[in-house]
């Protein structure tokens, strides 16, 4: 198998090296790994992708590159440039630096990799690392990732991604922030809410006087509903989502249709 890895986080990034790993033994001994990530960290851009720029394509050594653009710029280099003789069979964005749950998924670099990778055809999974009071603090944060990394990539190539539809299936997982010893085992899930919580801004002035604006997150470890992916991790769960990039609303679909007769 050919994979192709990327993250938001950077090349240098340790969750990086993290999904290195799990690339190498899902591949198999026969496989390829190969790596186009972005040159700074780039968490938060979603599905951005430099429409107005040329990239910076830079070759580190065999099969590991990196731009300076965003983690989708990442997929349609390697795609496009770095692997456009043989395209690869699988692309796996992370290991991210903290939770890409609930709303998270929507602002998340890590899955914009894998909705542009699911928009070009290929087979893709978004894998991020949850962080909290009982893993933050360890040697290896990235412990419970690294453990059941490859069983949660298996998991979602045997559920298969659909690519015959018109937005074929990627999907989101998300590691619990607990050491590995105690992860309870996978979980397919929907995507929550953290009811009341949402990014916002603080202000602060420079020695100068000019007023700047710092983005804030919120309380990450608030519970969302049963059965949704951060409750899951913080019940100490591997949470898979499958997702789509087709954003419409079924149910109010129908419901405007009828009102529109």
């Amino acid at each position: 198998m050919r994979i192709l890895i990327t993250n938001d986080d950077g090349i240098n990034a340790p969750g990086l090296a993290v999904l290195d790993t799990i690339a190498r033994e899902i591949a198999g001994p026969d496989g390829e790994v190969w790596t186009v990530a972005p040159a700074q960290e780039q968490s938060g851009v979603a599905h951005c992708i430099s429409y107005t720029r040329p990239l910076l394509l830079t070759q580190l050594e065999d099969r590991r590159f990196t731009t300076d653009g965003a983690p989708a710029d990442c997929v349609i280099a390697g795609l496009w440039q770095v692997m456009a003789d043989a395209r690869p069979d699988l692309i796996l964005s992370g290991v991210n630096r903290g939770n890409n749950a609930a709303e998270n998924t929507l602002y998340s670099g890590t899955l914009g990799a894998c909705i542009e990778a699911s928009l070009q055809g290929v087979p893709s999974v978004g894998l991020s690392q949850f962080y909290g009071p009982a893993n933050a603090g360890l040697p290896d944060p990235f412990e419970a990732s690294a453990i059941w990394g490859v069983r949660a990539v298996q998991a979602c190539l045997e559920a298969g991604f659909d690519t015959d539809a018109a937005y074929p299936l990627f999907y989101n997982v998300n590691f619990p922030p607990v050491p590995a010893a105690d992860v309870k085992g996978l979980a397919a899930v929907a995507q929550g809410r953290r009811h009341g919580i949402a990014f916002g801004a603080k202000k602060t002035t420079a020695p100068n006087g000019r007023d700047y604006l710092w983005i804030s997150g919120g309380n990450q470890q608030a519970p969302t509903d049963p059965g949704t992916d951060a409750q899951a991790n913080l019940d100490g769960h591997v949470s898979i989502t499958p997702m789509r990039a087709d954003l419409t609303a079924g149910a109010a679909l129908s419901a405007l249709r009828d009102q529109l007769g």
